[in-house]
C-alpha cells in the first residue's frame, strides 16, 4: 500500500512537509481505537531466531531506525510498531535550534537518494526528556546527542555532558554525533584532541550512575584512513562501547542525475542507495582494523534484505535504515527480517 498509494502522494510534497505529515499521522493514530495494534499487526514480525545481545542489551531483532527521523524523541513507540528492534532519536542538542534555512532537504528518486542540510533542527533535549517521561518507551531507545551550532568547538564537551546527564535515566544507550556535515565545524570534533575531551568526560560522568548505558561514536564515511585509524585506536583504549558507521557523506559519487541539478541543490549530506558501498567498506575496515573488538551498527543505503545481510557479513552487529524507510516504506523492515531468517535456516 505504501509504494503504490501513500508514497506517490507524499512525494508530491516537499520532503520536510511530507515528513511532518507522517509524524502528525502517527500522532493521530494513537487516538484511533486499535490504531497502534493494526499498524503493529500489519508491519511487525516476530523473529526469535534473530534476537541478539550487543553492548549488554538484548535486541529483539537487529534492524533499527537511524537518527534523523524522530528528531525530537516524540514518536519512538509509534515507529516501534513498524517492527524496528530499536529506535535512534535525535540528534538532540541542549538548546532548541531552528537549523539551516529552507529548502534544506531534496529527494533524488531515480537514484533513491536524499540530500539534506537540516543543520540538526530540534526542539532541544528537555522537550525530549518530557516526552520520554510521559510516554515511557516500549522499545530500545538510543539517544543521538550533539552540540548546539552556536557553541564553539572548545566548549562542545559541555553541550554533550548536558544532554547526556538529562537523558541518562530515560534511554538505553547513547550515540555521540560528531560527524554531521551540515553543522559548521562539527566534523572537526572527530579530531582526537576534541573527541577525547568530549568522550572522556562522558565516560567519567557515567561512573556516577548505577545503571550502565553504552556509549557509541558516530563516524563519517568521509574520514581519511589515517583519521579513522586514530579514532579506532582511541575507541579501543578509552572504553567506547561501539561505533555507528557511518553518517551522511559530502560526496556525490553514484548519482546519475544531471551535474547541474546537483550543483543547484548545493551543500548537504547525502544518504540513500549511492552511499551503501562506501559505508559497507567503512564497516568492513573498522571490523578488520579493530579485530572484531568494536561492535558496529552499520547504516547507509540499505534498501533490501540482501544489503542488510551484506552489512552484517562485513562486520556489523546491528543495522539501521533511514532512506530505505522513505523509499521502500515500513514493509522494508519485514523484508529484511525475513531474509535474515532465511539465511539462518
Amino acid at each position: 500500500m505504501y509504494k503504490h498509494f501513500l508514497k506517490p502522494i507524499l512525494f508530491r510534497f516537499n520532503p520536510e512537509t511530507a515528513h511532518n505529515m507522517i509524524m502528525s499521522s502517527l500522532t493521530l493514530l494513537r487516538h484511533i481505537p486499535f490504531g497502534r495494534a493494526i499498524l503493529r499487526s500489519t508491519c511487525s514480525k516476530e523473529t526469535p531466531s534473530l534476537e541478539k545481545e550487543v553492548f549488554g542489551i538484548t535486541f529483539p531483532n537487529p534492524v533499527g531506525l537511524a537518527g534523523g527521523l524522530d528528531k525530537n524523541g516524540e514518536h519512538y513507540n509509534d515507529l516501534a510498531n513498524c517492527g524496528f528492534g530499536f529506535v535512534e532519536i535525535g540528534s538532540l542538542t541542549p538548546k532548541p535550534q531552528d537549523g539551516n534555512p529552507k529548502p534544506r532537504c531534496f529527494r533524488i528518486p531515480q537514484d533513491r537518494a536524499i540530500i539534506n542540510r537540516f543543520g540538526i533542527n530540534n526542539k532541544g533535549v528537555k522537550n525530549a526528556v518530557e516526552h520520554l517521561k510521559r510516554d515511557r518507551p516500549n522499545v530500545i531507545v538510543a539517544a543521538n546527542i550533539s552540540k548546539n551550532t552556536t557553541s564553539i568547538n572548545e566548549d562542545a564537551a559541555k553541550d554533550y555532558e548536558t544532554s547526556f546527564a538529562l537523558l541518562y535515566d530515560f534511554v538505553d544507550m547513547f550515540v555521540v554525533n560528531v560527524s554531521c556535515p551540515n553543522v559548521v565545524g562539527l566534523t572537526a570534533l572527530q579530531d582526537i584532541s576534541f573527541l577525547s575531551d568530549i568522550v572522556d568526560r562522558l565516560l567519567d560522568l557515567r561512573r556516577y550512575y548505577d545503571t550502565y548505558r553504552p556509549i557509541l561514536l558516530k563516524v563519517s564515511p568521509d574520514l581519511s584512513t589515517e583519521q579513522l585509524d586514530d579514532i579506532i585506536d582511541y575507541c579501543l583504549r578509552s572504553g567506547i562501547d561501539g561505533i555507528v558507521a557511518g553518517n551522511t557523506t559530502r560526496s556525490r559519487d553514484g548519482l546519475t542525475i544531471d551535474p547541474k541539478k546537483i550543483e543547484e541543490i548545493g551543500n548537504g549530506g547525502m544518504s540513500g542507495a549511492p552511499v551503501h558501498k562506501k559505508n559497507l567498506e567503512l564497516v568492513r575496515y573498522i571490523h578488520t582494523k579493530s579485530e572484531g573488538r568494536l561492535p558496529i551498527i552499520g547504516v547507509g543505503g540499505i534498501m533490501s534484505g540482501e544489503e542488510a545481510k551484506a552489512m552484517m557479513d562485513a562486520g556489523a552487529s546491528l543495522v539501521e535504515i533511514y532512506s530505505g524507510f522513505i523509499y521502500e516504506g515500513p514493509g522494508l523492515i519485514k523484508k529484511i527480517l525475513t531474509h535474515l531468517e532465511n539465511c539462518i535456516k
